[in-house]
């Protein structure tokens, strides 16, 4: 199951942008950060694929869920201005984020390409 972040928690097991300049990732796993809202249509799309590969990547991957309504400061830093935003962060290297309801076949080669390689 994915898993709800709030700015605390992101800047504690994330990433520190309100002290750090440069990006350095501080989970153990690459991640998902999937940024959406309640009223979404197309994240109320993608919410069920992305609980699917949750699963199939349980231990490999984390994937989180940021509500842009509640969590604007996060919003604002990644600079979100369409949703679903799908935030990418691998183990080492910079996040990269995709846009759009993206089909279960592209989001799953995205965690390939991107995470796991």
């Amino acid at each position: 199951m994915s898993d709800k972040l709030t700015k605390a928690r992101f800047l504690k097991e994330i990433f520190d942008f309100e002290n750090e300049n440069t990006w350095k990732y501080k989970g153990e796993l690459p991640s998902v950060i999937d940024f959406y809202a309640d009223w979404c249509y197309p994240c109320k799309m993608v919410a069920p694929v992305l609980e699917e590969l949750s699963k199939k990547y349980a231990g490999k991957v984390n994937i989180y869920k940021v509500n842009t309504d509640e969590e604007g400061d996060l919003a604002e830093y990644f600079g979100i201005r369409s949703i679903p935003s799908l935030l990418f962060i691998p183990k080492n290297g910079k996040p990269q984020m995709l846009v759009g309801a993206l089909p279960k076949n592209q989001l799953d080669q995205a965690i390939q390409d991107i995470l796991i390689k």
